[in-house]
């Protein structure tokens, strides 16, 4: 069955709820692991780590400046990298029973993290770096749920966005405010689920926990496509 490019109207899988729930899953174990375990670095929302660097050009330190700024960049060619994939995937003619770009994404992020998760602490660096790349692939495909914008690497965007959705259907009264308000927190809780797992893991198994983060995305690669068969069906 061909995975189609729908949109909101027909029910686009890539923006359910569940599957933005299992990417924001994923994406708040990334942080807590890196952080736990790879040297103090976030991989997901660069902006602690641009901070940091910032600290770390004050004090002269100029080594653990490049730490913080390499995920700076990798995160950046994440998305590069992702947009090169999605334009390559709309430009081409794809068979009946081809992947979806979007998978084809996902399926990029479970073999770099499989990889990562095998890797020393003196490679923390390198695993920075691999996660923020995964991390900037994910947020610029998933960029929806159910219509309105949102993230599933880090929340702040979504507090604020849930919040302001609260506030008019305590205004107005507008049942589709309050409804994206509990999506946006659905996807925060999520996320915290994901870091709560991610600390927990990782304190029991160490740099090998990443490999947890592999089952979250294989099954959004797999509710992707059935999804879409179910649509195209109706």
């Amino acid at each position: 069955m061909k995975v189609t490019e729908m949109g909101e109207k027909n029910g686009q899988m890539s923006e359910s709820l569940l599957l933005g729930g299992l990417l924001a899953l994923a994406g708040g174990f990334f942080d807590a692991y890196t952080y736990l375990c790879r040297g103090g670095v976030f991989a997901n929302a660069q902006t602690g780590n641009i901070v940091l660097f910032g600290l770390e050009l004050a004090e002269r330190q100029w080594l653990r400046a490049l730490t913080y700024l390499l995920p700076i960049l990798a995160f950046a060619l994440g998305v590069v990298a992702a947009e090169l994939i999605k334009r390559r995937g709309k430009r081409e003619h794809r068979p009946d029973g081809a992947l979806h770009w979007r998978q084809t994404i996902v399926l990029v992020e479970v073999v770099i993290l499989a990889v990562a998760a095998f890797a020393p602490q003196n490679l923390n660096t390198a695993v920075n770096i691999s996660i923020s790349f995964v991390c900037a692939m994910q947020v610029e495909t998933f960029r929806k749920v159910r219509g309105s914008a949102f993230a599933t690497t880090m929340c702040t965007g979504n507090l604020r966005s849930g919040t302001e959705q609260l506030v008019l259907w305590r205004q107005n009264g507008d049942r589709k405010a309050a409804s994206k308000a509990r999506h946006y927190y659905a996807i925060i809780l999520w996320f915290i689920v994901g870091a709560a797992l991610g600390a927990l893991c990782t304190n029991a198994w160490g740099e090998r926990a990443l490999l947890l983060t592999c089952a979250p995305l294989l099954a959004a690669f797999g509710l992707m496509f059935r999804e879409e068969e179910t649509h195209a069906s109706v």
